[in-house]
């Protein structure tokens, strides 16, 4: 049974106030220093200064460029490599172990290299980003369309259908759902993508944020830091599931 979007948006703020409420009593109940862990008063303190300082805006947007930019190249990369990859098995057993080696090597070690290759400019962050996204949306893009139904592929050919026609109204409707939730997954990614990069080598977003805070002790920068990337995160995964509900709005009127 679906959840009305009010009820969701009550149990949200309510799951939000008492991980709120336990990380207080935690940090008051320890009493550790600031420089430990934080309480929630003073990382609120610590971002309401940031934020009207014009800091945390302007590494933020860099970091949000980074991860928009990768996720739209890593995702249109991978789309149109997924749907050759499903159309010709020769393709994809001569490039995939390539794939899967590239899978096996952590974002984190070839970080380094594209910093070294590409320099430490916002090109290696999205770089870092769209490798991080590919692999996710690729898989899926494989999937969705491998899953279209052969007898539908047969109606297809019979109504002399051109390859063009088969692809927009069959192939691209049965495999947008997969697809969309490889999208999902790369949208959170992405952000990891983009911090690994400035974590490893740069002058500005919320990656150096956090590697400026880590060496003045400022805890409750870093905390900051973290929850401005957590709620980009959430926002561009809210974004894709929008663009789910408008795209398969079909399914939901079908199951009526």
């Amino acid at each position: 049974m679906k959840i009305p979007t009010l009820q969701r948006l009550l149990m949200l703020v309510i799951s939000l106030s008492l991980g709120v409420w336990v990380w207080h009593l935690l940090a008051s109940f320890l009493r550790l220093p600031a420089f430990i862990l934080p309480g929630p008063t003073l990382v609120w303190q610590r971002f309401l200064q940031t934020l009207l300082s014009g800091q945390l805006i302007r590494h933020a947007s860099v970091t949000l460029l980074e991860v928009v930019a990768g996720l739209l190249v890593g995702g249109l990369s991978a789309t149109i490599l997924g749907y050759l990859l499903s159309k010709s098995p020769t393709f994809e057993n001569l490039i995939s172990p390539y794939l899967v080696a590239s899978q096996s090597i952590p974002i984190v070690a070839i970080a380094p290299l594209l910093v070294i290759w590409f320099g430490p400019g916002i090109f290696s962050k999205v770089l870092i980003c769209s490798l991080t996204v590919f692999f996710p949306v690729l898989i899926n893009t494989v999937v969705g369309l491998r899953e279209v139904p052969q007898d539908l592929r047969n109606l297809m050919r019979s109504l002399q259908a051109t390859p063009i026609q088969t692809f927009r109204k069959l192939e691209v409707p049965a495999a947008l759902p997969i697809f969309l939730g490889g999208l999902r997954v790369g949208a959170t990614l992405s952000v990891i993508g983009a911090v690994v990069g400035e974590l490893v080598g740069s002058d500005r977003g919320l990656g150096f944020l956090i590697n400026v805070a880590r060496g003045q002790y400022d805890t409750a920068l870093v905390f900051v830091a973290l929850f401005t990337l957590m709620m980009m995160a959430i926002a561009l995964y809210g974004l894709v599931l929008l663009i789910e509900s408008r795209l398969l709005a079909w399914q939901s009127w079908r199951q009526k």
